[in-house]
């Protein structure tokens, strides 16, 4: 069941949605060579403890996972394209890092992710994150009242097959509001004029994700989280929580927002 949001409820999640993008500004800043994983995460923890938010993230369990997920971020390095659990893993020039954050502030909830390299980038990695974002930005920007999932899902999709990459069949994007998981779900590829109808008041976390390798080919860790490629090849992850709205896509996670 789709819940669909107020004008008021969405200004209460663009709040929840500003504690998300500080903290990924924040942990990006702190990123570089040397720089644990863990050191990260307790960047991210700083952000939500001086804003009074909890994480819906710490502690999750979905039916698929092993055990509870134990950090507030997602840190997924290199061939890892999501749900990477935080660690001593330190850094190293020339990584390409995805982290994911959620914060939980006054009932409501924001999500987003951002994939940066560390020291020297590649130049496959920067074109790889580029993509990711303009996938992102389509998805976005097919986010309109009158549309339906399948047109996000179709301009994802165009983007991310056009620049050669692959697609993890089975992981997107998906509703948030009092929960982070909410219906609908929202695929990162799809045929366009499908789908459930986009109406005000709708929120969504729209998430490509991009296997550098150009294969679909993905599988779990041993520690049950996280996802890597098949064919060895690195991954970036990019998302926004976004409410739609009559006057159009209203990115609440959005990063140097006034």
């Amino acid at each position: 069941m789709v819940e669909l949001k107020t004008d008021t409820s969405i200004d209460a999640m663009y709040e929840a949605g500003q504690v998300v993008a500080s903290a990924l500004t924040a942990v990006r800043k702190a990123a570089d060579v040397d720089v644990s994983l863990l050191e990260l995460d307790e960047v991210a923890r700083g952000v939500l403890r001086a804003a009074g938010a909890t994480s819906p993230f710490l502690g999750y369990r979905p039916s698929f996972a092993p055990t509870p997920f134990p950090a507030v971020i997602c840190a997924s390095v290199n061939d890892a394209i999501v749900h990477g659990i935080p660690n001593g893993y330190r850094l190293r020039d020339g990584d390409l890092v995805s982290v994911d954050f959620g914060a939980e502030l006054g009932g409501w909830v924001g999500d987003s992710a951002t994939s940066f390299t560390v020291g020297t980038p590649r130049a496959a990695d920067v074109r790889l994150i580029e993509t990711a974002e303009r996938a992102l930005a389509a998805g976005i920007a097919a986010a309109v009242v009158g549309n339906r999932i399948g047109d996000i899902a179709h301009a994802i999709g165009t983007v991310c097959r056009a620049a050669g990459y692959g697609i993890p069949d089975g992981f997107g994007g998906h509703g948030i509001g009092r929960r982070m998981h909410e219906d609908p779900s929202v695929p990162n590829e799809g045929r366009p004029g499908r789908g459930m109808p986009l109406r005000h008041g709708m929120v969504l976390a729209i998430e490509p994700m991009l296997v550098g390798g150009g294969t679909d080919g993905f599988h779990a860790a041993p520690d049950g989280w996280t996802l890597r490629t098949d064919d060895g090849s690195r991954a970036a992850h990019a998302e926004h929580t976004v409410a739609i709205t009559e006057s159009g896509p209203r990115v609440l996670t959005a990063r140097g927002a006034a």
